[in-house]
């Protein structure tokens, strides 16, 4: 299979899954002819600055959009009009209606899209998945998930501005898997400067709870660390995970119940070798796509709206 990478910054997290496979060949795409050389160059891919063949030359099969968001929309169009797969990096859009246009476009065509909702093929939240759809411990009554980190990614803004789309997607993603949209959801912020910052948000239904607490104001020593406590009606699952820039997280499950605490088996897996693992599963016809545009729909409702409330109130606040 051949695929055009666009993207040489978050691209070099796919990129790596890619050189580990023997059954793709990589193109990557990028504006500036030198830093894509040399990306590309580590990875054993060729390069190019024209991104335009991605979509017109006919070899290529998927296009793997790791570009920024206010072009997400427009180039799965684009991969969808050329005849090609598309990957696209998360969140799918940055307005709900562009979302809902790639959505029906996806459901029209014969092609596959892709939303890189790596979180999902993380085995601590595949293991909390399967204990909601399961009933294993009963009804989930409280959910908390938090991520905190230090700034690991130079150049990266992880601010007020960012942090909505950029971080808390994942966990809104969670939470609406999990329990559905919320009725009520509110929300506090703080901010070092433009580039650091947390936020807490608080999610309301009718016989359940959950939090979402994301932070970038850690020091570098810190590192990232993250995790989740679902509590049900008959246990609780306490997750806690390290992980970093390569996308291969180290951490625990543990399950408590009646008869006491027990740490739970789960395989060693890093998440975006998964998902790339499984979008060449459906594209091989071996797998039913669980990462679909419409499957994302709910999460990235509830993600705009949380950016909404941040950065409006920045832009209100009489301070």
């Amino acid at each position: 299979m051949k695929i055009a990478l666009l993207g040489t910054n978050f691209g070099q997290a796919h990129a790596a899954v890619y050189a580990a496979r023997a059954d793709v060949e990589v193109v990557m795409f990028g504006r500036d002819p030198q830093k894509t050389a040399h990306t590309a160059g580590q990875f054993g891919f060729a390069s190019s600055t024209d991104v335009d063949a991605a979509f017109t030359d006919p070899s290529y099969d998927l296009v793997d959009i790791c570009l920024p968001v206010p072009l997400h929309a427009a180039y799965v169009l684009r991969a969808l009009e050329a005849g090609k797969h598309a990957l696209v990096e998360l969140p799918l859009a940055g307005d709900i209606e562009d979302a809902k246009r790639v959505t029906a476009a996806a459901a029209r065509s014969d092609k596959h899209v892709f939303v890189d909702m790596f979180e999902r093929f993380i085995p601590a939240n595949q293991a909390l998945f399967d204990a909601v759809n399961e009933g294993a411990y009963g009804r989930l009554e409280q959910l908390t998930l938090w991520n905190m980190t230090a700034p690991l990614w130079p150049g990266a803004s992880l601010g007020l501005k960012a942090l909505p789309l950029e971080a808390m997607h994942s966990d809104m993603d969670i939470i609406t898997r999990a329990l559905g949209l919320p009725q009520d959801v509110t929300v506090t912020t703080v901010a070092r400067d433009k580039d650091s910052a947390a936020i807490e948000a608080v999610f309301g239904f009718d016989d359940a709870t959950a939090r979402s607490s994301i932070s970038s104001l850690m020091p570098e020593a810190w590192g990232a660390r993250g995790g989740y406590t679902a509590t049900f009606a008959h246990g609780v699952l306490d997750a806690t995970s390290t992980m970093g820039f390569d996308g291969k997280p180290s951490g625990t499950v543990t399950a408590y119940t009646a008869d006491g605490p027990r740490v739970l088996d789960l395989p060693s897996a890093d998440q975006y070798t998964g998902m790339i693992d499984h979008v060449m599963a459906v594209l091989r016809g071996q797998a039913e796509n669980q990462i679909s545009p419409a499957s994302v729909l709910e999460a990235l409702h509830l993600t705009l709206d949380i950016d909404q409330r941040v950065n409006r109130k920045r832009v209100d606040s009489p301070r």
